[in-house]
């Protein structure tokens, strides 16, 4: 093999590990979701381990730390469903920039956090509450998909037309406070950034269903982008960019938004929500299609914004 053809060999195997992979989902979630994990709850050791894993992986990625502290950003997190001793707990969003020397930012972001054992007032399982609420699909997968799509625009060897800003947000179990925080102390400006994406319970794919797209109607911008999309998995789109999920926070401040949510299911803050069950071929589709929304949304110079209430 002559050196072209050793280049254009390394270069086409370096693009194809950039692709989403069941595999690499699969040990995401399956870690981030394990018993030892403990259902990650706010201000846990578990919690601080999954920062930890997730930090790991952006540093893997070359992607620049955008935090206040290395990828760290910390904030302090108050629960108020119920009273318990240590009503303030240690928080952090994990923060990674894909720096393309642009003027202008795409979010992609996912909550790292769970209820732990269900006793903050947040389990939907009143019999198990004491038990450990794993949260493979809330929000395991979420963050499978995010460390997905990091290593795809960091290792895909195309400088893209916008900068990416990779989030594992911290405490949004409590009431969004992790994209609460980042919004209201941004690292990158608020207004350059073109939109936000957010994947929250995007492994539980219900083909009668399909996934949800919400937020379609807040740009004029999206329709355009939608034109021609295809998948293999069926997708439906909601105008609405409020919902009970981070990219809300975005939206409060006039960010058009996009998010990727496979529906509720009878897991939903259980103690079921369990690794075994996740649809991971669905999961990597759904990565797929979203990488097509957001390349094909890198031909738009700035997004307007539509507020949808």
């Amino acid at each position: 093999m002559n050196r072209y053809f050793l280049l254009i060999f390394l270069l086409a195997v370096s693009v194809a590990n950039a692709q989403p992979s069941e595999k690499k989902l699969k040990k995401h979630i399956h870690y981030l979701a394990a018993d030892n994990m403990k259902g990650r709850q706010t201000g846990s050791k578990e919690v601080e381990t999954a920062a930890t894993y997730i930090e790991r992986y952006f540093k893997k990625y070359g992607l620049t730390p955008k935090g206040t502290d290395g990828y760290r950003q910390p904030f302090e997190a108050r629960v108020r469903r119920v009273v318990v001793a240590d009503s303030i707990r240690k928080a952090a969003n994990i923060i990674g920039f894909l720096d393309n020397g642009a003027a202008y930012t795409i979010v992609v972001g996912a909550h790292y956090d769970h209820i732990g054992y269900g006793d903050l007032g947040n389990s939907k399982d009143s019999l198990n509450i004491g038990k450990i609420h794993n949260g493979a699909d809330d929000n395991a997968s979420g963050v499978a998909g995010l460390l997905e799509l990091a290593k795809h625009y960091a290792k895909n060897k195309i400088k893209e037309r916008f900068n990416l800003l990779f989030i594992a947000f911290g405490a949004e179990e409590l009431g969004l406070l992790g994209s609460k925080y980042f919004t209201e102390h941004p690292t990158v400006a608020l207004n350059t950034i073109q939109w936000m994406l957010n994947m929250d319970m995007i492994g539980r794919y219900n083909p009668g269903n399909g996934v949800a797209v919400i937020g379609y109607g807040t740009s004029s911008c999206f329709p355009e982008i939608f034109k021609g999309i295809t998948s293999d998995i069926k997708f439906y789109t909601g105008r609405d960019g409020n919902g009970g999920s981070d990219q809300t926070s975005f939206y409060k401040k006039n960010i058009p938004v996009l998010f990727f949510h496979t529906g509720g299911h009878p897991d939903y803050h259980k103690t079921g929500d369990d690794a075994s069950k996740i649809d991971f071929k669905a999961l990597k589709s759904i990565l797929e299609l979203e990488i097509r929304v957001i390349d094909r949304s890198m031909n738009v110079p700035k997004m307007d914004f539509i507020w949808t209430n």
